[in-house]
């Protein structure tokens, strides 16, 4: 059987542009209609259906949001791509949000306007564009299980991790960026993962990339590429993260960490669509969605001069909130079993039995750390257990001021005599009836101060070594700015090796 020809309406005023898109796509294959203003589409769209509409936002008798919201009331099934003139950034952010399939910035690349039409075909359902972009493609059933399988590995059902999963089916299917917000540990990247294998691109890469731990001054060749020779040590030519990801979805993590210098790179890139490797003079389409995430509040940022605010709006077009493991612990016990039965499959040892009187004990931990930190405390607790059950016992120096600690490293929280920055919230300390009685067995330390001193040294100088030594990644993987930990190491006399040099070390 012979797959139908897929329908379009293009709505342009200009006669010359809709003639050309109209070849265009003519010599694609498709069927294609055409309206000069609101009220001709809305007839054309009242007389028959399509599988999309491309429609210029700047029509004679309104604009092409007029036909979007009618395409959204109407629950219509053509997916709308509006063209937007150079430089509108908030008329297309605004398209996005009011539920727009994509955008496309005049002048318009014809290669670009291929692609993105053949996508938005692809995704209304069922009628495949004459000429598909990618070949050999899962069939539907296994791309549905994939991304079934995706959303259940974001483990738990409590209301707020409920409504992450129905935000993230919801919004998969779009181009629109994804900005996903939560505190260090939360699983942002499992969300990522789900909206990828939810959507169209998911045949296509899914290309992650921790925007913290990337030396400044390899920030540009890394995420654009780059030409033999450009800089030394460049033997041959290189693909950067976005001709990686090309088809696919680019995950760009810890999106505040990036330098303002490369902010600006990024938006004209996410603008233009269009890449210049290092060292090159030709600039290449690319063809990603980017899904951003942050633990930081990216609003402040940009208040505090931190961070672009035409980025963050770009960047911040559908926003997920993940929520941190104190606001759902009532999936404590499907996460332990989660993580219980990945440990032993790991390391090859049967899944010792959660008992209750374990997970009372997981319970009355603070878990600042969020799942990250959940699931090393489960590591340990099998390493150390003897048995079919799970034995979860303290750490020896385990205390509430640890617990204090925590919090202040992980969420950013000042010392004293320490300057305030207020792009990072300050922590609030745990507080638990279990808390509280783990408290009431610890012994008192004799000089209260000395000791915490200790603890966060201990800390640091773990999570240094871990990074390598780079306190921009360290930074990064505490939840604190790159000033704070400079801070801290200098109050707490930490010495790092080739301290004066640090050549890959500190961006800003």
């Amino acid at each position: 059987m012979v797959a139908p020809t897929a329908s379009i309406l293009v709505v342009d005023d200009e006669p010359d542009l809709c003639t050309l898109y109209e070849l265009t796509l003519l010599r694609e294959g498709y069927r294609v209609e055409t309206a000069s203003s609101v009220q001709e589409a809305r007839v054309q769209l009242q007389a028959q259906r399509f599988d999309a509409v491309i429609t210029d936002m700047r029509l004679p008798d309104g604009s092409g949001m007029e036909l979007l919201q009618d395409l959204r009331e109407q629950q219509r099934r053509e997916r709308c791509v509006v063209m937007t003139a150079y430089g509108s950034a908030e008329n297309a952010v605004e398209a996005l949000r009011s539920g727009a399939f994509d955008y496309l910035t005049k002048p318009v690349d014809l290669k670009q306007f291929r692609s993105v039409v053949a996508s938005a075909v692809q995704g209304t359902g069922g009628v495949p564009a004459p000429r598909t972009p990618r070949t050999g493609g899962r069939p539907a059933a296994a791309a549905e299980n994939a991304g079934a399988a995706a959303l259940e590995r974001l483990v738990g059902q409590s209301e707020t991790l409920r409504n992450v999963k129905q935000r993230v089916a919801k919004v998969s299917r779009g181009m629109a960026p994804v900005l996903i917000h939560g505190e260090s540990g939360t699983g942002k990247e499992l969300v990522a993962q789900a909206l990828h294998a939810n959507s169209q691109r998911a045949d296509g890469p899914l290309v992650a990339v921790n925007c913290g731990a990337i030396p400044e001054n390899l920030l540009e060749a890394e995420f654009f590429g780059a030409r033999k020779g450009s800089y030394t040590g460049a033997t041959q030519d290189r693909d950067g993260y976005f001709q990686a990801a090309r088809g696919g979805t680019l995950f760009l993590d810890e999106i505040g960490d990036l330098p303002l210098a490369m902010q600006s790179k990024l938006l004209r890139v996410i603008q233009e669509r269009s890449v210049r490797p290092l060292g090159s003079t030709q600039e290449e389409t690319v063809d990603v969605r980017i899904v951003s995430a942050t633990h930081r509040n990216l609003a402040a940022d940009v208040q505090s001069g931190r961070f672009r605010q035409d980025l963050y709006y770009r960047l911040n077009v559908i926003e997920i909130l993940v929520p941190p493991l104190r606001e759902r612990r009532e999936d404590l016990p499907a996460l332990c079993t989660a993580l219980l039965a990945r440990i032993a499959q790991d390391s090859g040892m049967p899944v010792p039995t959660l008992t209750q009187r374990a997970l009372g004990a997981i319970a009355a931990h603070p878990l600042t750390g969020n799942v990250r930190e959940l699931e090393n405390l489960l590591h340990r607790a099998v390493a150390l257990s003897d048995g079919d059950e799970l034995h979860v016992d303290w750490p020896a120096n385990t205390s509430a001021a640890v617990a204090a600690v925590a919090v202040a490293v992980a969420r950013g929280a000042q010392s004293p005599a320490e300057p305030a920055d207020p792009a990072v919230p300050r922590a609030e300390p745990p507080s638990s009836p279990a808390l509280s009685a783990v408290v009431r067995t610890m012994p008192l330390p004799h000089d209260l101060q000395a000791w915490l001193d200790q603890q966060e040294r201990e800390i640091l100088v773990r999570a240094l070594r871990e990074a390598g030594f780079n306190r921009t990644a360290t930074a990064a993987r505490l939840g604190i700015s790159l000033r704070q930990i400079r801070y801290r190491i200098a109050r707490l006399n930490i010495t790092l090796p080739n301290d004066q040099q640090e050549p890959h070390d500190d961006i800003g």
